[in-house]
């Protein structure tokens, strides 16, 4: 991925030097949908930061002044089963931010340039995102980026299991964000 800019931010790909920082917020992670990718070690999280920073869907973001990584954004073109060979014009996205930095509006900056390098650079025509229904902070997140909320899956994932071992089903929203309509909120900003 070529590497992005914002005022306080460099949206990169992942380096060796992220290991402590992709550590320090997976070790624990603050929602249900990030259990499967929690990491217990410093070994593990070299091992991950070296797969990611050949991955182009995996974006570190680091604080421009220091490097420090503070989170990670996702994306992934949707595949289409029926034609293998056409590049698809959706995107789904995602993010992942260390505690630590909550409340400064690093994750709408980030997300705000992913989302214009995705629309103008990338072609996209729609993008989505998950979000379970009591990740409020990511709802909140996606309706300041402009999402609108298309609908909610019930029970429709599970990630972790109730304490009889039975999977926990999450109920979970899409929100989405059609190109024109991000194209029109920035002319409304004007």
């Amino acid at each position: 991925m070529q590497t992005l800019e914002t005022n306080r931010l460099i949206l990169r790909n992942f380096t060796v030097a992220d290991a402590s920082g992709l550590l320090e917020y997976t070790a624990n992670p603050r929602v249900n949908c990030f259990m499967d990718h929690r990491i217990s070690t410093l070994e593990d999280a070299a091992a991950e930061v070296a797969k990611r920073s050949s991955d182009d869907s995996y974006i570190a973001v680091c604080l421009k002044d220091s490097n420090e990584l503070i989170g990670e954004l996702f994306g992934m073109r949707e595949d289409r089963d029926s034609d293998k060979d056409s590049n698809s014009d959706t995107y789904s996205i995602g993010w992942n931010f260390n505690g630590r930095f909550e409340g400064k509006g690093y994750a709408s900056e980030s997300a705000s340039a992913f989302i214009e390098h995705l629309f103008v650079e990338q072609g996209i025509r729609r993008l989505y995102a998950y979000v379970e229904d009591d990740n409020f902070r990511s709802q909140r997140l996606c309706e300041k980026l402009g999402m609108r909320r298309e609908g909610l899956f019930l029970e429709f994932i599970s990630f972790v299991k109730n304490e009889d071992g039975t999977p926990k089903y999450e109920n979970t929203y899409q929100y989405a964000l059609l190109k024109k309509e991000w194209l029109a909120q920035r002319e409304q900003q004007k």
